[in-house]
């Protein structure tokens, strides 16, 4: 890169201001909602942020009506946006700014770093956006950017090092909130992952990879991962008009959302037998099966799912003992709890006239 750290700045900020993304957090003050904003997109693009987003703000304005709120309210209010312990964590922090800060957001780097939930990058993108502290944020369409701007095949600590550098230099004293929203832009408009739109880059001039035939090519692609498939099996567990839901523990996947009882069908086994077997394990008790819905395929980031779900009741007399929390609802009472996608995807199909109590 030609070492003009002021040329650099001013070039994108100019390319910023004209092409910037209409985003409900854009242009935000309340660090809070800067905050929020950025826990939002962590693992998860912007189209799909901005109605949970909207949502959010309408039901808990204030840092202080999160930290006062109930954990299953806000994981209702974030139901479907996936990687739940961001909002429990957030749940977390918030408490902690608000008994430790008297609700004021700490705006120096290590002491913002250390609430739940809050990593590099999270603490320079709201401190630099929210505070005006010039910090680059380091995130995925930034890492792209940069990685071609300086030719870097693999990127290594060192190279990571690299870019870190060059960013502190380059970075906008002024502006640095908008430096980096820039850089976060110019990768998911312009310096895309298989598409390079070099002639159209403020920063072409700058750009090591922009000089070769194929800037795609930095950084070398990744090899593809083997994403594991498991079958599973729940049961739709009726005493009378209601069915029996369970709570994930928060250490667990999903943890905090409710879920039928249930699990993965083992190796040569039935869903039958699973269901029985899983029901057993996780209630203490025995059940009578009944009519088993169509499954349906669901895929997590790092696994994917095909469920179904199995009508079923107690046998006569016994009652469930779980350690997980337990609760007995109708059909109608869905709403009210927090569950996982799969689950809602699951409850299309049902047909919740039928049950066999």
């Amino acid at each position: 890169m030609k070492q003009n750290f002021t040329l650099f700045s001013k070039n994108l900020l100019r390319w910023y201001d004209t092409n910037k993304r209409t985003l409900p957090w854009r242009g935000e003050s309340d660090p809070y909602r800067i905050w929020l904003s950025e826990i939002m997109l962590q693992q998860t693009q912007a189209e799909r942020v901005s109605h949970y987003y909207l949502k959010w703000v309408k039901r808990f304005p204030t840092l202080e009506s999160v930290a006062q709120a109930k954990e299953e309210n806000l994981l209702k209010v974030w139901e479907g946006l996936g990687y739940y312990n961001r909002c429990r964590n957030f749940h977390r922090a918030a408490k902690t700014v608000l008994k430790d800060y008297n609700g004021e957001i700490p705006c120096e780097f290590n002491l913002f770093r250390t609430l739940p939930g809050v990593g590099d990058y999270t603490a320079s993108a709201v401190l630099s956006i929210g505070f005006g502290v010039p910090l680059p944020a380091i995130d995925g369409n930034i890492k792209r950017v940069m990685v071609r701007v300086l030719r870097i095949k693999t990127l290594t600590k060192y190279n990571y090092q690299r870019i870190k550098k060059l960013l502190e230099k380059s970075i906008d004293k002024n502006r640095p909130g908008d430096f980096n929203q820039g850089l976060m832009d110019l990768g998911n408009q312009i310096c895309r992952p298989n598409q390079a739109h070099c002639y159209t880059c403020p920063l072409e001039v700058f750009c090591g990879a922009a000089q070769t035939d194929f800037p795609e090519a930095y950084p070398q692609p990744a090899l593809p991962r083997i994403v594991p498939h498991y079958d599973v099996v729940v049961g739709l567990v009726w005493k009378k008009d209601r069915f029996l839901i369970l709570k994930r523990e928060n250490r667990n996947h999903l943890g905090g959302l409710w879920e039928l009882p249930g699990g993965k069908i083992e190796f040569r086994e039935s869903p039958e037998q699973a269901l029985i077997r899983e029901i057993k394990e996780e209630c203490n008790v025995d059940v009578i099966l009944g009519k088993s819905t169509e499954p349906i395929k669901h895929r997590y980031s790092h696994f994917s799912i095909e469920i179904r779900a199995i009508h079923c009741q107690l046998q006569n007399g016994m009652k469930v003992f779980s350690n997980q929390p337990s609760q007995w609802i109708t059909p109608e009472q869905i709403i009210d709890y927090p569950f996982p996608k799969a689950n809602h995807k699951l409850f299309t199909q049902i047909n919740f006239e039928t049950n066999i109590a």
